[in-house]
């Protein structure tokens, strides 16, 4: 692909979008190089509540068009991951100085009627005193509302769209960065640098089309690599996250609005935690070292306090998380009034090659993002198939009809001898794709070392074949969440155990195409 080819498109930034249109566009039959500076979904991909939603609270600004394109999307990757993507429902308690009872019942009514909702419950009003799931609430919240939406494991979903990609033919590269990209009449010449196998290693590649999807550095990307002013003028909006022990027993989430006309998140996380985000707050620093600071801390416990009879302060937060959010720049009140919807900005001049930039969007929308991308970009790319991923499932999430529960049944059949923890976490994160992670297994030994949490070599050897994962972050923080579990030595143990797995891969296997 390197050696003087002209490829069809190359995608910039490992992030949702890009993965996304990396796999689109394979699965249409076109060549695809994807490549990222860090990691896959090392930043804001990385970053988000987690959420496969409509957006109840964007009724309320009448953006009827996002909440129904999310609806159907929620449906769409239910039905394709239902392994990563899977049902929650969400406890609204009642507040009338924030919103009439009213205004809430109507907004849900629209909620359930405006895309379809095939695999979810209807909402409903629930006497929070009556309730288990009021028990957690102080007691001057007395009737509430329960509605649907969905959860999902953000980079997983990330890393499932590049290994779908790669499956179907694309070259996917992370750690390598666009160093500069020249526009030709018929195709950019693009030099891209990688982190590895060697250091400072450089390819130049051809491509037809170049598709920006560098999320946060997108505007800086298209100005100051390819000498392009963008249309488009993105805001830049911190979002950050804490995990506290967990403040309740059951498996519902919580919505909690606050004086401020924010609204937050309490979710189940990670079986002994909970989750509580997101803030929205101006940024102008590198995207790459947003982290939460001590307010946004504060502003998260204050939230969870306003709701729950047990409060929360900083020293209870175990683990926080920060990413920065590209929005599309308009007039708003505030930051979390500014839409999460998406834009398209092709630039295709009649004598040079086309480029297309993503700007803003929502993880809901990736899908459909991508679609319309391909769609757009169809007259400029000879022979590309028509759109293809409304109706298929990502990789893992092929169980029929059988369901999730079904699949862990069958798993417990088969692998009698895991542990029922291990079992249900290797379904969720692997789906069908479990047997080649156990394959040739026969007892727990067999999966090697237990590194800390759960971690057994097995997985990281599986980790590292398919999934491109090279440091302990990646493996700890990115294609799982054990390092809420495994602790500091599991840290030091993986840094010592990778580079001999990564060194048994093949010479190719670090810049492959397609998994090995």
């Amino acid at each position: 692909m390197f050696a003087g080819a002209t490829i069809d498109l190359l995608v910039v930034g490992g992030g949702i979008n890009g993965a996304g249109i990396a796999r689109d566009a394979a699965g249409r039959g076109l060549s695809v190089l994807v490549c990222d500076q860090d990691d896959l979904a090392a930043r804001t991909s990385s970053a988000s509540t987690g959420l496969i939603h409509g957006g109840l609270r964007y009724l309320e600004r009448f953006e009827l068009g996002l909440v129904r394109k999310a609806l159907h999307e929620r449906e769409v990757l239910l039905r394709a991951a239902p392994h990563i993507v899977r049902p929650l429902r969400f406890v609204l308690p009642h507040d009338p100085r924030l919103r009439s009872a009213w205004l809430i019942r109507a907004g849900l009514f629209l909620y359930d009627r405006l895309g379809r909702r095939e695999r979810l419950a209807g909402s409903r009003g629930i006497d929070l005193r009556r309730s288990a799931l009021g028990a957690p609430l102080r007691p001057e919240f007395r009737t509430g509302f329960v509605y649907s939406d969905a959860r999902v494991d953000d980079a997983r979903l990330v890393v499932l769209n590049a290994l779908d990609a790669a499956e179907r033919g694309a070259t996917v590269l992370p750690r390598t960065r666009l160093v500069s990209a020249e526009r030709r009449a018929d195709h950019w010449q693009a030099t891209l640098q990688a982190a590895e196998p060697a250091p400072g290693a450089v390819r130049r590649v051809h491509a037809r089309v170049l598709v920006n999807a560098a999320g946060p550095w997108a505007a800086r990307l298209l100005r100051e690599a390819l000498g392009i002013a963008p249309h488009h003028n993105l805001l830049m909006a911190k979002g950050s996250h804490i995990v506290v022990p967990r403040m309740f027993g059951h498996d519902h989430a919580y919505v909690l609005q606050h004086p401020d006309r924010r609204v937050g998140f309490a979710i189940p996380y990670e079986r002994d935690y909970t989750l509580v985000g997101t803030t929205d707050v101006a940024f102008d620093g590198d995207p790459a070292r947003a982290a939460i600071s001590s307010e946004e801390t504060a502003y998260l416990c204050d939230m969870a306090n306003r709701w729950f009879a047990r409060p929360i302060s900083p020293v209870d937060v175990v683990w926080s998380y920060a990413g920065v959010r590209p929005l599309l720049e308009q007039s708003a009140p505030d930051l979390s009034a500014v839409s999460r919807d998406y834009a398209l900005e092709l630039d295709a001049p009649a004598e040079g090659a086309p480029v297309l930039s993503v700007f803003g969007g929502k993880l809901t929308t990736y899908r459909r993002l991508a679609e319309e991308a391909l769609d757009l970009l169809r007259p400029h790319l000879r022979g590309a198939r028509p759109a293809w991923t409304a109706r298929a499932t990502l990789p893992g999430g092929d169980m029929a009809d059988a369901g999730f529960d079904a699949f862990v049944a069958e798993l417990a059949r088969r692998y009698p001898w895991l542990p029922r923890e291990l079992r249900e976490r290797y379904a969720r994160a692997y789906g069908t794709r479990v047997s080649r992670l156990l394959d040739g297994a026969r007892a727990l030994a067999d999966l090697g070392r237990d590194l800390g949490g759960g971690l057994y070599e097995a997985e990281v050897d599986y980790l590292v074949k398919y999934e491109w994962a090279r440091t302990p972050e990646d493996v700890l923080w990115r294609r799982s969440k054990l390092g809420l579990h495994a602790g500091p030595a599991a840290m030091e143990r993986l840094a010592q155990s990778l580079p001999s797995l990564i060194r048994r891969q093949r010479p190719g296997d670090l810049s492959r195409t397609g998994p090995v």
